[in-house]
């Protein structure tokens, strides 16, 4: 890792390096060259002792020296000169003679160089070591990004301090939680996408509205890399990456966990320890766990065996179903054109909608799922998940849709659905397929508009009425007792015709057609 170090005599006077554009830092070739005699040849050595280059020193101010691979070269600069080292190693110093020599830091990573790099902070022990390891390795400012969907405020708590403490120059928080819920949460609702029959999608949604806002923070403070601290064995690594190459495939993209020699927390510790970074005094939870406003997974620990039943405490966010309420609470959810708007009456916010719907279904122990699901990378995996809000909106919107959707076009969306699931778990959110599918669902739900009210039980879900101004169920039509509009005699007619092609087949396997 090359790097300049100060030069300079007891006096203040600093200079700083003019940059010129190139790709890369210096190398172990380049050269500087110093017009003013040192002191001692000592100096110069514990001076530059970071630098793995030649050092040569001129005492005539005319000189200038070129080494074959770079060239640095060095006059005496005015006490107010400024200026960065950026990606070169062709330097220049512009000054006066008899002034004071010092450099100003230019840092090669032990792996390569990058100007900033935006990093998804967590505030945990991995990243918070990721941030040291980063500067290290790409000599690179690091900008930590923190986003707020849903995980609660504890999670937030004291952050900037940590990522500062770490060596990141600035924390941003963004706000996503409406973001998140409108624009994530709502298409996949109106989708009806479910993965492997069980899973509500809840990491699978937030990842790219993370990764989205990571490419426009990197815009706005100049980064030229983004990084994320997910293990190489992961579904996440995929997500935030290819939300990474869709909206700016000009990033360069590090994912330490595929790159640096920490096996495990031990040694994520010692290498906090060394780097003087404050390892994280939280307690270690035996379980893996991501929380959103959607959902809250569970994975690791007695779950990696699929025999295993979780425990009773684990659960964070549903209460115990035999510990649920002795009483059956009813909650009215409303939708207009297959968007939640209000909970009992009540109009809200898509995010307050979802928080409220948590809050209910919660507390009567609603929406446990308990799974053992393929992993993108090939891998089977044992999750838990809590999603209350999430189930009863998914109950509520189906029981809807079957008032609203003709039997052709329910079957053409469920089976769109599984299409649309796959490419939100495997983090193909901004594919044009998941686009086009998201067009489809706008207009088969445009009179998805109504309330559904359900009858929440000890861990159970179940409708009690639902209602819509656009219902295709007409009492008219469905009763058993005679009606101008459905004639039963035209039955007969029908049934002949329909079942014309299984007549015709029983009618050949038993040789009665003639000939």
């Amino acid at each position: 890792m090359a790097q300049f170090q100060a030069l300079s005599p007891p006096s203040s006077t600093k200079v700083p390096f003019h940059s010129v554009r190139r790709s890369e830092a210096l190398s172990h070739h380049d050269s500087i060259c110093c017009f003013r005699k040192p002191r001692s040849h000592k100096e110069v050595g514990s001076r530059l002792s970071g630098f793995h280059g030649n050092v040569i020193i001129h005492s005539c101010p005319q000189k200038v020296r070129h080494s074959h691979n770079g060239v640095i070269q060095g006059v005496l600069a005015s006490e107010k000169g400024t200026g960065e080292v950026g990606h070169s190693d062709s330097v220049g110093l512009h000054g006066k003679s008899n002034e004071a020599v010092s450099t100003h830091e230019v840092k090669k990573g032990l792996r390569g160089k990058y100007r900033k790099v935006v990093l998804a902070y967590s505030g945990g022990l991995d990243t918070s070591v990721i941030v040291p390891w980063l500067k290290e390795n790409y000599g690179c400012e690091v900008v930590c990004f923190t986003a707020d969907v849903g995980q609660g405020s504890k999670e937030t708590d004291g952050l900037e301090a940590k990522a500062k403490a770490s060596g990141a120059s600035q924390l941003v928080i963004k706000d996503l939680k409406e973001e998140f819920v409108r624009d994530y949460i709502f298409p996949c609702l109106r989708a009806g996408a479910i993965y492997e029959r069980k899973y509500l999608l809840g990491t699978s949604m937030a990842r790219p509205v993370i990764a989205k806002a990571m490419v426009d923070v990197a815009k706005e403070v100049g980064a030229d890399a983004v990084a994320h601290g997910c293990t190489g064995k992961g579904n996440d690594q995929v997500r935030f990456e290819l939300t990474f190459y869709a909206l700016n495939p000009e990033l360069h993209v590090v994912a330490p966990w595929r790159e640096w020699d920490i096996k495990g927390r031990e040694d994520a510790i010692e290498y906090a320890t060394k780097h003087n970074v404050p390892v994280p005094v939280t307690k270690k939870s035996i379980y893996s766990r991501d929380r959103n406003l959607w959902h809250l997974s569970h994975e690791g620990d007695i779950l990696e065996d699929p025999v295993n039943e979780p425990s009773k405490d684990m659960y964070m966010i549903t209460v115990d179903p035999e510990d649920a309420p002795n009483q059956p609470e009813y909650v009215e959810i409303g939708f207009v054109s297959g968007t939640p708007v209000s909970v009992n009456g009540k109009d809200l916010s898509p995010a307050n909608l979802l928080s409220t719907l948590n809050d209910i279904g919660g507390r009567h122990g609603v929406g446990r799922e308990d799974m053992v699901e393929n992993r993108l990378v090939g891998m089977k995996s044992r999750g838990v998940y809590e999603t209350p809000g999430g189930t009863l909106l998914f109950t509520a919107f189906r029981e809807l849709e079957s008032l609203t959707l003709d039997r052709m076009t329910m079957q053409a969306k469920d089976a769109n659905a599984l299409t649309y699931a796959e490419l939100v778990y495997a983090g193909l959110w901004f594919d044009p397929l998941r686009k086009a599918l998201d067009s489809f669902n706008e207009e088969l739900t445009k009179t998805a508009t109504g309330s559904v009210t359900l009858k929440l039980y000890k861990g159970k879900a179940t409708v009690a009425s639902r209602k819509s101004p656009n219902s295709l169920y007409r009492q008219e039509i469905s009763t058993f007792e005679s009606g101008e509009i459905y004639n039963q005699a035209d039955a007969a007619g029908f049934i002949r015709l329909y079942g014309l092609p299984t007549r015709v087949r029983a009618m050949l396997d038993k040789g009665l057609f003639q000939g």
